[in-house]
């Protein structure tokens, strides 16, 4: 039997993300976003208007089995899930027994506070986060942290293998969100790090691509020095593919961590309010890696 699958959200991860998924052939899909060009875009898809249809309403999705949003924040997605003034939201809208998977990087507070609400409902959530980017959502390699119950995790997991390959169980609802911020923590600060590093070599007149190898050969390496320094930062491409406004309100998702887990962690404080200067500085355009620009005017402005 075919599910019918509604996805909510068809921004920079979620439309490659939605494309993936429309290649499965079991699952007919409705697409919403509130904004129309971006359904628009999906005409090409060889699966429009056969199993890939647009709901322009949320309401369109009321029979829908697995709901997915992929949205920006958690102010949005409770939106989509509690309502708003001019409509009714998922919780209202979906038949009991139905899933909804939060796919975005929501706050984990909220997603505790959302859970009940919609078991009270009848629906159960799932918070699975995704790492990779947008060249992983593009050709479905996506790794996918999710929370929730183990047989509701196993329900809907041939969907999510669609956009991604690897799964990983994180325990409870909520627990994906919170791991997903602090992997982006530890991420950035990798980042800042090597960002002040590069700055700092540059500024004796060392060799930025022989300084690149050496922290790929040696203990200083992480993700940011293996896939940003040579490929974006030292050519000032700056085009990585995750924005910088993203990663600052990530950033506050895990600094708001330490209140409630009770833990002090004064170098996320750092990374937090120091992606938010460069948020107010550049442009709401900019890349994630154009910390790097950030921290060089502000050596150029002391």
């Amino acid at each position: 039997m075919m599910l019918k699958l509604g996805f909510v959200g068809l921004g920079m991860m979620g439309l490659p993300m939605l494309e993936n998924l429309a290649g499965a052939r079991d699952v007919a899909i409705l697409a919403h976003d509130r904004d129309p060009a971006r359904l628009d875009r999906l005409k090409s898809h060889p699966a429009w208007g056969v199993t890939l249809r647009p709901a322009a309403r949320l309401a369109d999705l009321a029979d829908c089995t697995v709901v997915i949003t992929m949205l920006p924040n958690s102010a949005v997605t409770n939106a989509v899930i509690e309502g708003r003034a001019d409509e009714p939201g998922l919780a209202a809208l979906l038949p009991r027994g139905a899933t909804l998977i939060d796919m975005g990087s929501s706050n984990p507070a909220e997603t505790l506070r959302l859970a009940p609400l919609l078991r009270e409902a009848g629906v159960t959530l799932i918070d699975a986060p995704v790492s990779g980017a947008v060249a992983k959502a593009a050709n479905g390699t996506l790794a996918i942290m999710a929370g929730g119950d183990a047989a509701d995790l196993e329900r809907v997991r041939p969907v999510l293998s669609h956009m991604g390959a690897t799964l990983i169980h994180t325990g409870a609802v909520g627990s994906a969100h919170a791991m997903k911020a602090l992997n982006n923590y530890v991420y950035a600060a990798g980042l800042f790090a090597a960002s002040e590093a590069m700055l700092i070599a540059q500024a004796m007149d060392l060799d930025a691509d022989i300084f690149t190898q050496v922290l790929n050969a040696s203990s200083g390496r992480n993700v940011a020095t293996e896939t940003k320094l040579a490929q974006f930062i030292v050519p000032r491409t700056f085009n990585g593919g995750f924005a910088l406004a993203l990663m600052a309100k990530d950033l506050r998702t895990a600094d708001s961590l330490q209140q409630l887990s009770g833990m002090p962690a004064p170098l996320l404080s750092l990374c937090a309010s120091t992606w938010g200067q460069a948020q107010e500085a550049l442009p709401a355009t900019a890349d994630n890696t154009e910390i790097y620009r950030y921290l060089e005017a502000q050596r150029d402005a002391a």
